[in-house]
């Protein structure tokens, strides 16, 4: 409504005063109903986009994958080639990889200058027991969210279509984001799976006692795939068994639903790591159907990250 020049009050102001408090209550009772009318509208079109999304979506899932320390999402982008060449059912035209950068901050066992990472280390190396950064791991739980959310409204992938996954610390976020999910019970996600590689549980205490015994909870039916090298002198070889049994014994993740692997690697990933991680990220999203003549044994991939060692 186009605003107007106040009338003149010289002669008449009190009962011009008050055709104007008159008018003044009808303009902010109809601004006020309008406000109201276009807020739930937005909130129902959100609702049915995000549905209509679902219904027409030609992705049949998605994977999000975490850099390490000092590293960028571009290293890790190769898994979008390396992954359907050892499981067709991964083509990107069929499952949407997602590659989140970490913000540069701080990091004090660098002397605290500036890096990209998820959160900040104070222990080095890396073993049981290593002091935690809880509010850098939550800021990283939440950025997760934030894609999980992302992927739901604008593509339609449902969070049980999504594995979250991560190298080092961005495995370690991905293990809160999906264990944890920086809340107790009540809305947490269940994910078609997680992925941990050279990875290590942070804040354990949390995650056990997030959930309780007995209580149905869908972060206890996420499939865990934990890869890790027994010479990794950065995060020590010791962090799979105590976190696995930390997630089985404590938290009450079904031992059938973790997958372990180990390697005779230090703090990096190799080409049959890649190869375990495609057959978990397949079964994950797609379960055990045979729909694709999966014979590709070829040897001569070059999946397999044999460089990639950042932490």
């Amino acid at each position: 409504m186009a605003r107007r020049s106040p009338p003149d009050y010289e002669y008449y102001p009190f009962f011009f005063l008050g055709i104007l408090c008159s008018l003044i209550g009808i303009i902010t009772n109809s601004s006020n109903n309008a406000y109201s009318v276009s807020a739930m509208s937005s909130v129902s079109k959100g609702a049915s986009a995000a549905a209509a999304n679902a219904a027409s979506s030609t992705y049949r899932g998605a994977l999000i994958f975490l850099h390490g320390l000092g590293d960028t999402p571009g290293g890790w982008m190769s898994l979008e080639q390396q992954l359907p060449r050892l499981q067709p059912r991964l083509d990107a035209r069929d499952v949407k990889y997602v590659f989140p950068a970490a913000p540069t901050i701080p990091i004090t066992i660098n002397g605290g200058v500036s890096m990209p990472g998820w959160f900040d280390l104070y222990d080095w190396p890396i073993g049981v027991g290593s002091k935690d950064d809880r509010v850098g791991l939550m800021e990283g739980v939440d950025q997760i969210r934030a894609e999980v959310d992302r992927l739901q409204t604008e593509d339609g992938i449902p969070p049980n279509k999504i594995v979250v996954g991560g190298f080092s610390q961005g495995g370690a976020v991905a293990l809160l984001s999906c264990y944890h999910q920086n809340q107790e019970g009540g809305g947490a996600k269940k994910f078609a799976g997680c992925a941990g590689l050279s990875a290590w549980l942070t804040l354990p205490k949390e995650v056990a006692e997030s959930t309780e015994d007995g209580k149905e909870d869908p972060r206890k039916e996420i499939p865990l795939f934990w890869g890790h090298g027994t010479y990794d002198d950065k995060v020590l070889f010791e962090q799979q068994q105590f976190g696995i049994e930390k997630l089985s014994n404590e938290f009450g993740l079904d031992f059938n639903l973790i997958t372990s692997t180990q390697y005779p690697i230090g703090h990096q990933s190799c080409e049959q790591e890649t190869k375990d991680l495609a057959e978990f990220v397949d079964r994950a999203l797609f379960g055990d159907d045979d729909d694709d003549d999966d014979d590709d044994d070829d040897d001569s991939t070059d999946a397999g990250k044999d460089a990639k060692a950042d932490l």
